[in-house]
């Protein structure tokens, strides 16, 4: 009648607990690391430095999707640049995410334009030696406009 149940008891804590749970932490924390944190530290890098190499006459795309060519770099900060003739915006060089090609350095002033008539004659400024391109002569490619619209169908 006055009898007790009788629970077993927990044993006393194991010395090498602690040390079983820190060895995973641990190796979850080097695989995030070398996964996911080193990974966007180098993108991060690469992307500052290719905001810095940004010049006159760069083409970019903008974070909103916007193409353009650098006009003008107005500062660390911001750079204009013509996304249609004429239409100049104002853009934070943060918020550029790519440059599609580089742009050849700015000169000062040329220095030997030579002479217009030797270019003409050579057929340097599309005289009759000069070969025009095949988007110039649809011929030339084998087809024509309904052929250049339909992306090559029909081949």
């Amino acid at each position: 009648m006055f009898v007790s149940t009788a629970y077993a008891q927990a044993s006393g804590a194991q010395g090498g607990a602690l040390g079983s749970m820190l060895v995973p932490m641990i190796l979850i924390f080097v695989v995030f690391y070398f996964f996911l944190i080193r990974p966007q530290q180098k993108k991060a890098k690469q992307h500052k430095e290719m905001l810095n190499a940004i010049r006159r006459g760069d083409k970019i795309v903008t974070g909103g999707g916007i193409a353009g060519t650098v006009s003008k770099v107005i500062d660390d900060n911001e750079i204009q640049v013509e996304i249609a003739q004429g239409v100049r915006v104002r853009v934070q060089r943060s918020l550029i995410a790519s440059v599609f090609t580089k742009g050849e350095p700015v000169r000062d002033a040329p220095k030997d334009r030579g002479n217009e008539k030797d270019k003409i004659e050579s057929g340097a400024e599309g005289g009759e030696g000069a070969e025009t391109p095949a988007a110039a002569q649809p011929e030339a490619r084998g087809g024509g406009l309904l052929k250049t619209l339909l992306g090559g169908w029909g081949r």
